[in-house]
């Protein structure tokens, strides 16, 4: 097996288990927040709300990437499969006229805010290469699929647009309009994993200054209201019509 061909095995393998990368980072937190400053998150300072709300900003910043992606994308263009790449159509326009994979950037700023919430730079630096290695490979594997489903079209489009860092010079509008359905279809998932984990950080770092477990009625609400949304948007996907549409992923 040559070099090309090892690289697209494990980039659809890893692709397949991507699913898994939240796990990973709530067990490397625990040591990550331990090994913290807890002194930055002192009462009488100001350093853990600022934190807080940059971090938070950080994690919109990578919702509103995923978001022009998944609600302006045609069907079978930009699924949460888990079995393999799929593309009936080559998105080029809007977002994907920008950067090539927003998806995986959108992920990148979501994952992050919640990563620099720890507030260690160690781990912080160890995730970030971690994630470039990890989706390197599978951002590979995809366009070695879409080279060989759309050839020249795909090998044009590339030559153009940037993999991962945005460039807006070659900008070009999208005709499909944005579907706040398909936002809410596929995006709830997500949306609630990220409130959760902003919990579980702060969680583990009030257990571990203060030692002893310290429950707060805004962890409780924050966790309600993440579940209640979750909730409600699968039962509306899974056992309504209300959220859906003709030629959307």
């Amino acid at each position: 097996m040559n070099l090309r061909e090892s690289f697209e095995k494990s980039g659809l393998k890893l692709f397949k288990y991507r699913g898994y990368i939240p796990l990973v980072l709530f067990v490397g937190a625990i040591p990550a927040i331990y090994y913290s400053d807890f002194q930055l998150f002192d009462p009488r300072r100001s350093f853990s709300v600022l934190l807080l709300i940059t971090c938070v900003i950080v994690s919109v910043i990578g919702q509103f990437i995923r978001a022009q992606a998944v609600a302006k994308s045609a069907k079978q263009t930009s699924g949460r499969n888990t079995w393999g790449h799929e593309a009936k159509s080559l998105n080029q326009t809007g977002i994907y006229s920008v950067v090539r994979h927003p998806l995986y950037l959108g992920n990148f700023f979501m994952w992050m805010g919640i990563v620099c919430y720890t507030a260690n730079v160690w781990f912080i630096l160890t995730v970030v290469l971690a994630f470039w290695l990890y989706y390197e490979r599978i951002m590979f594997s995809e366009e070695a699929f879409l080279e060989r489903s759309f050839g020249e079209k795909f090998i044009e489009w590339s030559s153009k647009t940037p993999a991962f860092i945005p460039s807006w010079k070659n900008y070009k509008s999208s005709k499909i309009p944005f579907s706040w359905k398909t936002f809410f279809r596929r995006e709830y998932p997500g949306i609630s994993s990220v409130i959760i984990s902003f919990v579980y950080v702060d969680f583990v770092r009030l257990w571990m200054m203060n030692g002893s477990v310290q429950w707060e009625w805004s962890h409780g609400i924050l966790i309600f209201v993440a579940l209640l949304y979750s909730f409600v948007f699968r039962t509306l996907k899974h056992h309504t019509s209300i959220l859906d549409e003709e030629d959307r992923s």
